[in-house]
């Protein structure tokens, strides 16, 4: 996988720390809101956090739990009929979503990605973004808001601000308040979250606030996970929910790539990042862990606590597992609201990241705009792996459009300088007789753009003794029957009329499908010129 650890950084270590700390109150949380128990998604936070950081090629992403994938979970685990509070079922859940993250990184289905366009994916990370706001409203101000989808939640909330309690409120409000004030102090912004959550969690037990606390989710036991073997019982009920379970981490995962490059220069890798997480899904599950993805809460919290390595990712899982040995108890003591605060202001700042492509979206085109809004709005209403095949449909039809707008024919003409220059002008109308013309295939050959070529081919009817020689380098090496079948029809309708079509540039693939599929022979084998180094 041609990993560089390299050496940590200082700030590697505090930062891992901060998101170290982190892991245990929003990882009870995102296990509770699950429906499974709190510790599950404490123990998410060690084994494949260490494994997550230490394969991933996205380094500062962190593997662990998150909302989206809790829920998801909960959705296959109660669909498949299965306790969702037996180790052995959620052994059986992250390590079959881990093998499937790993074939499909092996396999280097990873390119797929790439088309997810990003008007989706900024559709997507936003939505993902809200998620983590809406899902961190109760912890903040200990009123859960209601509503069937995110922006619903969220304008119930905001409506209902006299419901909010006052001393959870201003926990973290005091919370966002230190935060900021300490990002003022420039050495001080890489620890200003850690500030912040030592800071306001010391204020609020010297005065006694009665808030909610870590330790209200669960209890904390002072034992790292056990190994735990999967129910191999339960493998075919949760065989098809596992693919769910692992289009929803990947698709998180793929949303932090672009948003967090690597510091150190080198460019992430979808297929590698499938990979590593396949690895930290199959660890974690054998050890307690409920599955796990690249964590968009997570890794924004360990850049603002100043991430630089892969090791802020160790660092926190290793922080992680020795705080809950040393003090599980003490840990149990960090306040709800504060966390709620800190989150919030981190699902913000990814928001806020993503100011620039949403205005370079609206910017572009109506169609891209319409993609990121839909996708948007799938994310914050439908279930997740809902809104990923939607964004993804609304990627290939982004991709099939673009493709088609930009097919068509050219004519080649000789240019007045020396015999290898050539003027790109529009198709002419017909083929006048006696005459050579020469056109330029600007395609994909994909079946989408076999209409609008159809209308652009020159008329024949006055063909006779013509030649239209066709240039076709560049065209993938295997085109689709649509375009077989259009070169096919202007051959025969050209030859009815006394011309012949030439095919010019030919690569070897394409010769050879073209001889396979009877076009050579319609043309004729001297019609179809193959492609030289000149």
């Amino acid at each position: 996988m041609n990993l560089r650890l390299g050496r940590p950084k200082p700030s590697d270590v505090s930062a891992g720390l901060v998101t170290g700390l982190f892991s245990i109150p929003e990882g009870m949380a995102y296990a509770a809101i699950g429906g499974f128990n709190p510790v599950t998604g404490i123990y998410a936070g060690v084994v494949p956090t260490i494994l997550g950081s230490f394969f991933a090629r996205t380094v500062l992403m962190v593997t662990t739990l998150t909302s989206a994938i809790a829920l998801t979970s909960q959705s296959v685990m109660s669909g498949a009929g299965v306790d969702p509070k037996d180790a052995g079922n959620i052994a059986t859940l992250a390590v079959l979503a881990g093998v499937i993250m790993l074939v499909l990184g092996v396999l280097k289905l990873g390119a797929v990605m790439s088309f997810v366009s990003n008007a989706v994916m900024t559709g997507f990370s936003t939505g993902i973004a809200l998620q983590i706001i809406t899902g961190s409203l109760k912890d903040a101000t200990d009123y859960k808001p209601t509503g069937h989808n995110k922006l619903w939640q969220l304008g119930n909330w905001l409506w209902d601000i006299p419901h909010w309690q006052l001393a959870s409120t201003l926990t973290a409000v005091a919370t966002v308040v230190v935060w900021a004030l300490v990002r003022l102090v420039k050495r001080l912004v890489a620890v200003s979250v850690l500030v912040a959550l030592v800071v306001v969690s010391l204020g609020v037990g010297i005065l006694g606030t009665d808030v909610e606390m870590a330790g209200d989710i669960a209890h904390i036991p002072a034992a790292l996970p056990a190994f735990t073997a999967p129910d191999l019982g339960s493998l075919g009920a949760l065989l098809p929910g596992a693919f769910a379970v692992a289009l929803v981490a990947l698709a998180q995962a793929a949303s932090i790539g672009p948003t967090v490059p690597n510091p150190d220069g080198t460019k992430s890798s979808v297929n590698g990042d499938f990979i590593s997480q396949g690895i930290a899904n199959v660890g974690g599950g054998l050890f307690g862990g409920l599955p796990t993805g690249g964590s968009m809460s997570r890794t924004g919290v360990a850049v603002s606590a100043g991430a630089r390595t892969r090791w802020t990712g160790i660092f926190a899982g290793l922080w992680l597992a020795l705080l809950v040995l040393t003090l599980g108890s003490l840990a149990e003591q960090i306040p709800m609201p504060v966390i709620g605060g800190l989150i919030i202001v981190i699902g913000v700042e990814l928001i806020l990241g993503r100011v620039k492509d949403i205005k370079l979206i609206l910017r572009t085109s109506a169609l891209s705009t319409a993609a990121m809004v839909v996708t948007f709005l799938a994310t914050t209403q439908l279930p997740l792996q809902q809104a990923i095949i939607i964004g993804a449909v609304l990627s290939l039809l982004l991709y099939c459009v673009q493709a088609a707008r930009q097919s068509g024919l050219r004519t080649l003409e000789p240019g007045a300088g020396p015999a290898t220059a050539w003027r790109i002008a529009p198709p002419p109308s017909r083929i006048a007789p006696g005459t050579v013309t020469v056109l330029y295939y600007a395609g994909t050959s994909l079946f989408a753009e076999a209409p609008r070529i159809d209308e652009q081919w020159p008329d024949t009817k006055e063909a006779a003794g013509s030649a239209v020689i066709l240039a076709v380098r560049g065209v993938p090496e295997v085109p689709s029957s649509a375009v077989l079948k259009m070169l096919r029809r202007y051959a025969i309708d050209l030859r009815a009329h006394g011309g012949r079509l030439y095919l010019a540039g030919v690569e070897p693939k394409l010769a050879e499908v073209l001889r396979k599929t009877g076009v050579a022979a319609e043309l004729g084998e001297d019609a179809v010129v193959e492609a030289t180094p000149e």
